[in-house]
């Protein structure tokens, strides 16, 4: 899995960094379909902005998250995309 990460008006820090390859590595234990991901983190006065596009076998899933802490955002983003990810291997299977 690829992940490409960006900052908008936000400098990606190499904790930063760790976490959020922490926090996909998640992702990948439930479906080990996923080829390239984009996350986008942002900053926009107080709220912390976390979105992110997951390309996976037959389909593109997006999500994303604002809290008033980066790294909550980034959590409350993996809940979201985990959830889509786990609904699309369900789908996957039926078919």
């Amino acid at each position: 899995m690829q992940i490409n990460l960006t900052g908008r008006h936000l400098e990606i820090t190499e904790p930063l960094k760790q976490f959020v390859d922490e926090k996909f590595s998640k992702l990948e234990r439930h479906f080990d379909h996923i080829n390239n991901v984009y996350v986008i983190l942002s900053v926009e006065k107080i709220r912390q902005i976390a979105e992110a596009t997951v390309h996976v076998n037959g389909a593109e899933i997006f999500a994303n998250s604002e809290s008033e802490d980066m790294y909550a955002a980034i959590d409350l983003l993996i809940d979201k995309l985990d959830r889509q990810v786990i609904k699309h291997k369900e789908k996957m299977k039926r078919h």
